[in-house]
């Protein structure tokens, strides 16, 4: 068929993808288009391997568009010390802040990375913890059923943080949703909790159903893993 792509025939393959490197230079470059520049720089990640170039565009598009998406990647290359940038846990804590205040595809994400900079204080001008902070953050994640962020929230208030008291209660409320959105040790705790009546009425039938969904997510994990490792 006319138009098609035969991705067998590889300089068929390269003028593709030479034409659409070209088109997303264009879209950023010449027609201003942010979401062009996001392209541009996964084009030159993902099929050009340029991750120096990559990292130009995404800080050029973070700082001069704020693009979300841009953001947040950007906050994984300060993370990392990718594309010839420094690792900067501050730059990166910046980066993901933008990107979950201002929403988008990647801005559930950017949360949750904000929240772990903020609760180990590596993101932090003062280099403490804010537990608070997190906390917010986390919160912004969860209500996004980001379960990672719904775990945090339950070990908080399972534990207890500065600023944050003790409340088995909002505990086990986020326990619950993130063991509903597949987060294994969050099904553990709250079986923990049924099982031991901690801060809830004791329920054995609960306790047992957690544990058994516990032990289902561990097996999935595993064969996931498994197939990772060995599948073709």
């Amino acid at each position: 068929m006319a138009g098609l792509i035969n991705f067998e025939n590889e300089e068929e393959v390269k003028e593709y993808l030479d034409n659409l490197g070209v088109e997303y230079s264009f879209q950023c470059y010449k027609e201003k288009d942010p979401d062009g520049c996001q392209r541009l720089a996964e084009y030159l990640e993902g099929i050009k391997k340029n991750f120096e170039t990559a990292a130009k565009v995404l800080k050029e598009n973070c700082e001069n568009n704020l693009h979300s998406e841009s953001c947040y990647n950007l906050g994984v290359y300060y993370v990392y010390g990718k594309g010839g940038i420094p690792s900067d846990m501050k730059a990166a804590y910046n980066c993901f802040s933008k990107s979950c205040e201002k929403g988008g595809k990647k801005s559930i994400n950017a949360c949750h990375g904000a929240g772990l900079l903020a609760h180990d204080g590596r993101g932090n001008n003062d280099e403490k913890p804010n537990e608070l902070l997190a906390r917010d953050y986390y919160s912004k994640a969860c209500d996004g059923d980001f379960a990672p962020s719904c775990f945090n929230l339950s070990t908080m208030y399972l534990q207890g943080a500065p600023g944050i008291a003790k409340d088995m209660n909002q505990a086990l409320k986020y326990s619950l949703k993130a063991c509903d959105l597949g987060h294994m040790w969050a099904c553990a705790n709250a079986s923990r909790m049924y099982k031991l009546g901690d801060g809830v009425e004791k329920n054995d039938a609960k306790a047992e159903s957690l544990k058994n969904r516990a032990k289902d997510l561990h097996k999935q994990q595993y064969a996931a893993s498994s197939s990772l490792t060995f599948g073709e």
